[in-house]
């Protein structure tokens, strides 16, 4: 079943893939062709782009691909920069999934990786988890995957988050959990700490990760570094401040 399919048939899909992108016209090609190969080994599922206020051709790419790559393909577009954590909230609040699935549109992350997290999280028992992709071996430059480590091992310490690499782009969980939670830039690095704080378990799966196609992070390891801070700040006094009934009914 693949995206034409699921349009076509008017059911809602069961997942729905959201990619939020700035100025990656020349990675797109590739991208939407890996996509459209995973989508023939997924049930009912819509690909979702979110273009977050790009400069080049993004969004013309993404037409073109949807005419000739992935029919049916969803492409949102911000009138201007808004980050990519606003960008996810966006094509996820139109998602019509039950699942939503995000990666980057970069090239680094393989869609394929989908299949195994989609049939991790059904067949969970309990609550329905938050599944990340744990990039065993990353392929960005020394002082990158330093930073990243630096970083990941500082949430792990002060959220007890249980996750090794919790700014992992490959995240796997329900549409309805994700519109729940507290919604700040900077919120898709945190999602194992806030999904946890509303009862939804965690489960880590290996994926791999790829160098790059072309251009480069929109972000530098210093600047990461300052907001990282100021959020994870933040995060720490959400989680406090966090108050839920472990049941409701009616009387």
């Amino acid at each position: 079943m693949n995206a034409l399919s699921s349009s076509r048939s008017g059911n809602a899909p069961v997942l729905s893939i959201v990619i939020a992108v700035l100025d990656e016209r020349d990675n797109l090609p590739f991208v939407c062709q890996e996509l459209a190969e995973a989508l023939e080994h997924l049930p009912e599922t819509e690909v979702v782009f979110v273009d977050d206020g790009s400069r080049d051709d993004t969004v013309a790419v993404l037409q073109k691909m949807r005419t000739d790559v992935l029919p049916g393909l969803r492409v949102l577009s911000h009138d201007h920069c808004c980050g990519k954590s606003a960008a996810l909230r966006t094509g996820i609040t139109a998602a019509r999934g039950e699942w939503i699935a995000t990666i980057d549109g970069d090239g680094q992350d393989d869609p394929r990786e989908l299949i195994d997290l989609l049939r991790l999280a059904r067949s969970a028992n309990g609550t329905p988890p938050l599944v990340v992709g744990v990039r065993k071996k990353r392929k960005d430059g020394w002082s990158r995957r330093f930073a990243t480590r630096f970083a990941n091992g500082l949430r792990r310490r002060l959220l007890r988050d249980e996750c090794p690499d919790t700014g992992a782009p490959i995240k796997l969980f329900q549409r309805d959990a994700f519109l729940k939670l507290p919604q700040f830039e900077g919120l898709h690095r945190f999602l194992p700490a806030l999904f946890a704080s509303y009862g939804v378990p965690l489960l880590c799966h290996p994926v791999k990760h790829r160098p790059r196609l072309h251009g480069q992070s929109k972000y530098t390891n210093f600047n990461r570094a300052l907001v990282g801070i100021r959020d994870l700040l933040g995060v720490i006094w959400l989680r406090n401040r966090t108050r839920l009934p472990r049941s409701v009914r009616e009387c």
